[in-house]
């Protein structure tokens, strides 16, 4: 069975209350909403049974249902900015989609800061990584978060939202492979993994590894993949990027690949600011006008 399948399926079980034992922490809120969209601190599955992740998780007025938008974080390979990492919250990203009604999951995945546990998105070292390995790694925790998540009921039954950002946007390319029932859209900003080699920007490690796990990416893909970079991204260049969209089109996958104006000094953190989702917002809005709900009614 395929991976990220089983990790979907262990989440639902975990959803309609079976535990592993008394020790494990209760999943679901921990703390009343705040602001801004109704924030909420989330304990959510993992691959790991005992280390459940942490989230935020945002929502229109109202009941729902909703449908759901994942948003898939960043990374880095250096244990000690892993640790120190503050949970990721995309705010502005989420404000906007939250104004377009839907519900928006932000998991933090395992080994970064107050989630913690074993670090299995590690790609190895520069000159031997393994990018599809750790693709499908990062892909096996977004499907356990987002497994527990699609149970709760004012989320909408139905395909899901993923949006990845640079090492999450490389494991959405991972979760192309799901049913389009499960996943309707994939939005992924500047994916890739072994950017700013050795701390250089413009380099990266192994970048024809990079190319050729994109292309088996795209060789098992289902769903549609939306690409965005920034013309200034100096972790994956729209060169590169162009390069690696062509791999995941050319083994048969679906990509719209754009390249996006330059945003302030450094393009590759674009998704996380007001201005940069600005920036984006044309090509975000086509990438979901297939499933765009109505904006839920202020309450």
């Amino acid at each position: 069975m395929h991976p990220v399948r089983v990790f979907l399926i262990a989440a639902a079980v975990v959803a309609l209350g079976v535990t592993t034992g008394s020790a494990q922490p209760a999943f679901g809120p921990q703390g009343a909403e705040g602001e801004p969209n109704r924030l909420q601190q989330w304990l959510v599955p993992s691959p790991d049974p005992a280390t459940p992740a942490h989230a935020v998780l945002f929502r229109p007025p109202g009941d729902g249902p909703f449908p759901l938008v994942l948003i898939a974080h960043a990374t880095t390979q250096n244990v000690l900015r892993r640790a120190q990492m503050p949970q990721p919250e995309y705010r502005a990203l989420a404000a906007w989609l939250v104004a377009r009604g839907y519900a928006v999951l932000v998991p933090e995945r395992l080994g970064h800061g107050a989630t913690g546990g074993k670090y299995l998105e590690d790609q190895g070292g520069c000159d031997d990584a393994d990018y599809a390995k750790s693709g499908r790694a990062t892909a096996d925790e977004i499907a356990s978060a987002a497994g527990f998540v699609r149970n709760q009921p004012f989320i909408r039954p139905g395909g899901m939202v993923v949006i990845g950002h640079s090492a999450g946007a490389w494991g959405a390319l991972a979760l192309a492979s799901e049913d389009p029932r499960d996943i309707a859209v994939i939005i992924a900003f500047a994916p890739g993994r072994g950017g700013h080699a050795n701390d250089f920007p413009n380099q990266v490690c192994a970048p024809h590894t990079l190319v050729s796990a994109a292309g088996a990416f795209g060789k098992a893909a289902h769903v549609k993949v939306t690409w965005l970079v920034a013309a200034n991204d100096s972790y994956f260049s729209p060169a590169l990027s162009k390069q690696l969209a062509d791999a995941f089109r050319n083994a048969g996958g679906q990509v719209d690949f754009r390249a996006l104006p330059a945003y302030g000094s450094e393009g590759h953190w674009l998704p996380e600011t007001e201005a940069g989702v600005r920036l984006a917002g044309p090509d975000l809005d086509r990438a979901l006008k297939p499933r765009s709900p109505t904006p839920a009614k202020k309450r």
